[in-house]
């Protein structure tokens, strides 16, 4: 079976996803062809070559977030005349840009069978876009998903987002959850805390992700400024657009000294086993990675209840969840795991170790989406 993915959004989770999915499908014996840009992450050439190596057939189409008509045009246009060359029977895009321009693409063509991942929709970002571009964004995955033979929903809270949407009809939609390799995440050596900057005994709470509204950074940095939490100390990593707000936000409050921005890592795993738990603000997931490593690193977690993160997370059994945007809510939440004893916490991380290998490994996730494509070729 020969698929092709489509991607333009390769950073964060996405491109975790996609790597990890291609891989996997090419073990699996699949003739897969990725065609993915580079545009936002120039790193993702160094996995686009690894996955040539793995004999992963890669196509690099230079597509950009920002609409622009004639580039977007353009790049619809060089995907179809890859479309047509390879004949695919499955055509798998992900996200918006990608998924928009690889159905166009497919459906101009009348190339393969169309499944679309969105992983969260730009629609329901309410603080990244205005209410005209939501509208917008809205009616093209709208008439697209009228086009769209699966549509894969990555948590079973997704998939009810998805069906509240009305972009594609419910005998359309599948779940496959996203999955890990937890090997890496169980092994990893603690830091120093003089290395990070944080005093020992101190409580710290890793924060993971893009820098951006959707990860919610800033609801993390007004918890710290509440009462009860003036030990806390946040390990703030990744690297975005909003990195100089949130840092300006962090001086605002007087919690400077305690939010370590850390910027883009390679040692997220050694950055997990050196924090006491995962902190996951964030307003719009579908099924966050993030605490998926950290639930396999062992580490319990505190999460605003976004999809993919109240399907993982049982209160009180891997952690606790809090109120999505809500800053005092989070933070009781917060105050209820720093209560905790470390004998607690740990009995905490255990069971979020177990839950990991329970339907969340990139195998069952590979086997997850072959079974969809099977229904269609």
């Amino acid at each position: 079976m020969r698929v092709v993915h489509v991607m333009e959004s390769t950073i964060g989770g996405t491109r975790r996803h996609l790597v990890d999915v291609a891989r996997g499908q090419a073990r699996a014996g699949l003739d897969v062809h990725v065609i993915a840009s580079c545009e936002r992450m120039a790193a993702f050439r160094d996995d686009m070559q690894a996955l040539s190596r793995e004999g992963v057939h890669m196509y690099e189409v230079p597509m950009r977030r920002e609409i622009a008509p004639r580039r977007d045009l353009a790049h619809a246009r060089v995907i179809a005349a890859t479309l047509r060359s390879l004949r695919p029977q499955i055509v798998h895009t992900h996200s918006s840009k990608g998924g928009a321009l690889g159905r166009i693409a497919s459906i101009a063509t009348r190339q393969g069978r169309r499944v679309h991942t969105p992983h969260t929709f730009a629609f329901l970002f309410g603080q990244m876009f205005s209410p005209l571009k939501r509208r917008l964004f809205h009616g093209v995955e709208g008439v697209l998903g009228a086009r769209t033979d699966r549509m894969i929903a990555v948590s079973a809270s997704e998939r009810a987002t998805i069906e509240r949407s009305r972009v594609t009809r419910p005998e359309r939609l599948r779940v496959v959850a996203n999955g890990i390799d937890p090997q890496p995440w169980r092994k990893a050596e603690p830091l120093p805390r003089g290395v990070l900057g944080v005093p020992e005994g101190k409580p710290v709470a890793a924060v993971v992700g893009l820098l951006n509204a959707a990860k919610g950074q800033d609801l993390a940095l007004e918890l710290l400024a509440l009462e009860g939490l003036g030990e806390l100390h946040l390990l703030i990593v990744g690297h975005g657009e909003d990195r100089a707000k949130l840092e300006a936000l962090a001086a605002e409050r007087g919690v400077a000294s305690r939010a370590h921005f850390l910027g883009w890592r390679d040692d997220v795993p050694r950055l997990l086993a050196s924090s006491d738990f995962l902190l996951l603000p964030s307003r719009w997931e579908g099924m966050p990675y993030i605490v998926l490593e950290a639930f396999a690193a062992g580490l319990p977690v505190v999460a605003a209840s976004v999809d993919g993160a109240r399907d993982l997370i049982v209160e009180g059994s891997q952690g606790f969840l809090a109120r999505v945007e809500d800053v005092a809510d989070l933070a009781s939440a917060t105050r209820r795991m720093l209560a905790l004893s470390p004998r607690e916490r740990r009995a905490l991380g255990q069971s979020a170790a177990a839950r990991v290998q329970d339907g969340y490994t990139i195998d069952h996730m590979v086997r997850g989406l072959i079974d969809v494509y099977r229904e269609l070729a």
